[in-house]
């Protein structure tokens, strides 16, 4: 009895209550050193950076000492009768079919090929070799990637066109300087860039798969496509959703490659936002109009990135209640 009054005297006691919340404050204080340089990468590179764009938006200005005008929302209004931007928001869904669902198909087919077959019948060695060549195009400067694809795709002098002239076709299609194909043309090299990120992100969530449920599906009968289907899929979905939401993002904002092959061209074809943003900034001049097509281009990654979390946090929810 005299044990559970201590126990109730020192429960209630507020010197107790006191001391556990100095605790928490000190362990609280005790992360700041560490958030602090985060923070400042943030404010500096993003929070700073955004700000002003988002101001410039709402001016009229050509850059460097001229004149800068407040015209408020006019900028936003001109995008909504503008055809080039909508037209190069349209480009981004072929770009998202380009880095986001063709590469995530074909990676994980090559994955499950490298880590089921590959790795199981010949050496690991050869798995990785195999794994490191897919990702190649992923470190190679886009620059360099340009120059080999513009060789091969070359109207006149290309590798691919000397092939097909070689094959009988006397007048092969200009790759990247007709409307019909250009677009075509740099979601393949997009495809070949991309492929190798969700190869290897996938092999690496097929090795923490628990072995064990393929050796259990395999006595039960079950084939490669239905071990597929019940167990690859369902276990590799966190990766899944990591891919398709870093490579939405880096669809939405591709820069380098239409840059450095096409130029947007013929004739807007191969126009993106990235793009139409950068052409205003610096060779028309019209920097308050560049701004506001990448506000408005920030807004929708950020609104799609949200989108694509929810989705996730919601399947992790279903999965730990079981159903």
């Amino acid at each position: 009895m005299v044990y559970a009054t201590t126990l109730t005297e020192r429960k209630a006691d507020p010197r107790s209550k006191s001391g556990e919340r100095h605790k928490k404050k000190r362990s609280s204080i005790g992360y700041l050193p560490y958030l602090i340089p985060g923070m400042i990468g943030f404010i500096v590179v993003i929070l700073i950076p955004f700000v002003l764009n988002l101001y410039y938006s709402l001016t009229k200005w050509k850059g460097g000492m001229s004149k800068m005008k407040f015209v408020g929302l006019e900028n936003y209004q001109n995008l909504l009768h503008d055809s080039a931007f909508w037209l190069s928001f349209k480009n981004s869904l072929f770009m998202i079919v380009a880095m986001v669902i063709v590469p995530t198909l074909i990676g994980l087919l090559l994955a499950s090929v490298l880590f089921d077959y590959i790795g199981k019948h010949f050496t690991s060695g050869v798995a990785s070799f195999l794994r490191a060549t897919y990702y190649l195009p992923q470190i190679l400067p886009i620059s360099v990637a340009g120059i080999v694809w513009n060789w091969i795709l070359n109207a006149e002098t290309g590798a691919l066109n000397s092939l097909l002239r070689s094959a009988g076709l006397t007048a092969p299609p200009n790759w990247l300087g007709s409307t019909s194909t250009a677009l075509p043309s740099v979601m393949l090299v997009l495809i070949w860039i991309q492929i190798g990120y969700p190869t290897v992100i996938f092999m690496s969530a097929l090795e923490r798969v628990d072995p064990e449920l393929y050796e259990a599906a395999e006595l039960d009968g079950a084939g490669w496509w239905q071990r597929f289907k019940a167990i690859t899929i369902p276990q590799i979905k966190p990766e899944t959703f990591v891919i398709v939401l870093t490579c939405t993002v880096a669809a939405l904002k591709v820069f380098a490659p239409v840059y450095v092959l096409t130029r947007g061209g013929p004739e807007s074809s191969t126009l993106v936002p990235s793009y139409y943003s950068y052409l205003n900034f610096f060779d028309k001049s019209k920097v308050g109009y560049g701004a506001a097509i990448a506000t408005v281009l920030t807004l929708v990654i950020v609104l799609i990135a949200t989108v694509i979390q929810v989705l996730q946090n919601r399947s992790a929810k279903r999965e730990e209640r079981g159903y």
